[in-house]
């Protein structure tokens, strides 16, 4: 594989979706395109699309993917790990904590409570974005290191 790995997430609202994640987790907008349905339909995708692929600056993509006809809502989720298959989107950053109120200001809402959950590997934080779909938010700051571990 030579290219960074790409994840697609299917969006009512594109313009609402793009400002979370390029203005909020910071992914840049690096292509936009509209797929007609002559090559969506056979491909398994529907009838006509508009896609947005967003850089994720450590690597990877993400992709906003409108469809033209009103997609199936999402059913209310069980826990993140309670089924098989693609449960959320996991961004590493550099700190937690001032990103928790740009989150809630742009619509998101925390699955966790604390909001931000201590780990062995640093901080996690789980969030629903603005149309319900999981994010996760990494953060290494205060990783203890393995001889600290077995202390």
């Amino acid at each position: 594989m030579g290219k960074p790995f790409e994840a697609g997430v299917v969006v009512r609202d594109l313009e609402l979706m793009e400002r979370f994640y390029r203005d909020v987790l910071g992914c840049p907008v690096v292509r936009r395109s509209s797929v007609p349905e002559s090559v969506a339909a056979p491909a398994g995708l529907g009838g006509e699309l508009l896609v947005v692929w967003l850089q994720v600056p450590s690597g990877g993509r993400v992709k906003l993917i409108l469809p033209q006809a009103a997609a199936d809502s999402v059913p209310s989720a069980p826990p993140l790990a309670g089924c098989r298959g693609l449960s959320y989107l996991t961004f590493h950053v550099e700190d937690i904590d001032p990103m928790v109120s740009s989150l809630v200001a742009a619509g998101a809402r925390p699955l966790s409570e604390p909001v931000v959950v201590r780990t062995p590997g640093g901080r996690i934080s789980f969030w629903a974005d603005p149309e319900g779909n999981a994010v996760e938010l990494v953060d290494e700051r205060g990783r203890k290191s393995c001889s600290e571990r077995s202390n």
